[in-house]
């Protein structure tokens, strides 16, 4: 019997944990993870970039979580002497068609408090990127980068010390909500709990459905995949170069990132993938892709942005395309000087009507807590957003 049992070990439940164990050091706490370690997914695949927030509608949970996150997660990586680069990243516009659209990410970096966020002429982004091409841009100070997974064990070691618990290998299979107590199986085990939180991730849906509440979203899973650069084509890039988003989608266009651990990537694009944790072409779950192919938001999604979807699969086959979109940014970038890199998975929430749900969602009940949709920049902002799921959860007991 547990006062709180955790679903998810990546590293907003994780954050969840350590939060709720702050505050209360004497409840029972239990984080369940399926995979045999914590952090596997979303956190472990995770581009390492701590974000600024730049591109979050003022007020929204993201920008909300993403600026109080940001601060809490330097303190704690000073504290726990986890290595970060406050490095800076400049937001390219290469086309007059994107100008609007950035004066409205500087805009809205100056409504969400950035400080020193600066307009670039053509001439100014060849001080921060030499070897960049564009006509105007954007330098935003505050990004960094940081090893993700690194976090998110230190998060777990100091839940340790607090007395939490930690069961890695424990698929959840069923649920059972009653007035008092929550019965939960799991592939070896059962629990018994006062409230349930579901940060499950690519899977939060299918466990806030088991708990017997009705969604309205899917979780859809889009695939990104990376190149490196080559070593002796590193000094193309100083640090992060960024296109201008398009508005009407979630992701942030193919764009270059130096590693915290050495290297850079390049990517990533942003495909539809034949499983909730298919980081390869090759990996595929019909019944998975099914579900995601007779939701019917995505249904819709699929029938306005086709093309756009078309175009991002082309780039994922064919490296001369992917290396197109780069020369956007980077005209001396060739195909001979990207090797493969690896992939992750993000879990991108869909309504029934084809909205890609661009805020965090947090669905509640008495004893249930859902956090439905946490994409990025969830990794920066987890220990904002586990601060207010203890909150939340602490007000249930």
């Amino acid at each position: 019997m547990f006062d709180i049992v955790i679903i998810g070990g990546g590293i907003v439940g994780l954050a969840a944990g350590f939060k709720i164990k702050q505050a209360q050091p004497k409840l029972k706490v239990v984080i369940l993870e399926k995979e045999d370690k914590i952090a596997s997914h979303q956190t472990g695949h995770n581009s390492g970039v701590i974000h600024s927030g730049l591109y979050y509608k003022p007020g929204s949970l993201k920008a909300q979580n993403c600026i109080a996150g940001y601060h809490e997660l330097l303190d704690f990586c000073d504290q726990q002497d986890i290595t970060y680069d406050i490095c800076g990243k400049i937001v390219v516009a290469t086309h007059t068609e994107q100008l609007g659209a950035m004066e409205n990410l500087y805009m809205r970096g100056v409504q969400n408090g950035l400080k020193g966020i600066k307009k670039l002429t053509k001439d100014e982004l060849k001080e921060y990127e030499p070897y960049v091409n564009g006509i105007a841009g954007l330098h935003v100070p505050q990004t960094g980068i940081i090893d993700y997974s690194r976090v998110a064990n230190k998060i777990a070691d100091n839940f340790f010390e607090l007395d939490g618990m930690i069961a890695t290998s424990s698929r959840v299979t069923e649920i059972n909500v009653s007035e008092k107590v929550i019965d939960i199986i799991t592939s070896g085990s059962r629990y018994e709990s006062k409230i349930l939180l579901n940060c499950a991730g690519l899977y939060a849906d299918k466990v806030a459905e088991m708990t017997g509440i009705e969604t309205g979203v899917r979780i859809i899973p889009f695939r990104g995949e990376y190149f490196k650069v080559r070593k002796e084509k590193e000094h193309l890039v100083r640090n992060l170069i960024y296109p201008v988003p398009n508005p009407d989608f979630p992701f942030l266009g193919v764009h270059f990132t130096r590693m915290i651990n050495g290297g850079i990537e390049a990517g990533p694009n942003a495909v539809l993938a034949f499983k909730r944790e298919g980081y390869s072409k090759s990996q595929f779950n019909l019944r998975e892709l099914y579900e995601t192919l007779t939701w019917p938001g995505f249904r819709k999604i699929a029938a306005t942005y086709w093309q756009t979807g078309l175009g991002e699969m082309y780039r994922s086959f064919s490296k001369r395309a992917f290396t197109t979109a780069l020369q956007q940014l980077l005209p001396d970038i060739l195909a001979g000087d990207l090797e493969p890199g690896g992939a992750g998975v993000r879990a991108q929430a869909c309504d029934k009507d084809g909205g890609l749900i661009d805020d965090f969602v947090i669905a509640e009940t008495k004893n249930v807590i859902n956090v439905l949709n946490a994409p990025s920049p969830a990794a920066t902002s987890a220990l904002s957003i586990g601060k207010t799921l203890a909150q939340k959860t602490l007000e249930r007991l």
